[in-house]
């Protein structure tokens, strides 16, 4: 597979937290012969602290302002796929940032994500007394702003992450023919 056709344009994973974006990522990544970043990590190794930390010290608003630095400073470079977190497309501003690359989600059903979710204790947002309550709440809240990626991949239990990015990279050609038809 060559990357030819997206000529160095970044690839922004969005998506769910659980729904794949850093493990589809990297086979994606690998398949486009592209980097791969995880602007959790980034966030990460920027603050010096876990997320978790983030959120219980700083809060969730100061944690969304680094999630900003951290995805501007990544649009500067090329030739990336990027997972990014479930909530970075909650700022306006991050769009413009998304929007220097193509912006694919991953969308994974409420019932799987709460499957792959419910024992994971790293999630600041899930930490309530009824975690599928309150990831229905999320997924509710953010539904309108995931759908304004360039791409939807819908995924179910069964697929793998070779198979996801495989879908990926058919939709993303097809979404860049018909833009040069345009």
């Amino acid at each position: 597979m060559t990357n030819n056709f997206l000529q160095g344009v970044n690839v922004y994973l969005i998506g769910m937290m659980g729904a794949g974006k850093s493990t589809v990522g990297k086979v994606l990544a690998e398949k486009l012969r592209y980097s791969f970043l995880d602007t959790d990590d980034l966030i990460v190794q920027a603050a010096g602290q876990p997320i978790t930390e983030i959120f219980a010290t700083a809060g969730e608003s100061d944690f969304r302002d680094l999630e900003s630095q951290v995805l501007n400073g990544v649009s500067a470079y090329q030739k990336l796929v990027v997972a990014t977190g479930g909530g970075i497309i909650l700022r306006p501003i991050n769009w413009s940032y998304l929007h220097h690359g193509v912006v694919v989600w991953l969308n994974v059903p409420l019932n799987l994500l709460y499957l792959r979710l419910q024992d994971d204790q790293t999630r600041p947002l899930l930490q309530d007394a009824d975690p599928l309550a309150k990831l229905t709440n999320i997924l509710e809240q953010r539904q309108h702003l995931y759908a304004q990626a360039d791409v939807t991949i819908n995924i179910e239990a069964d697929h793998s992450p070779e198979l996801i990015a495989g879908r990926a990279i058919a939709a993303l050609e097809k979404l860049l023919r018909e833009s040069q038809k345009s």
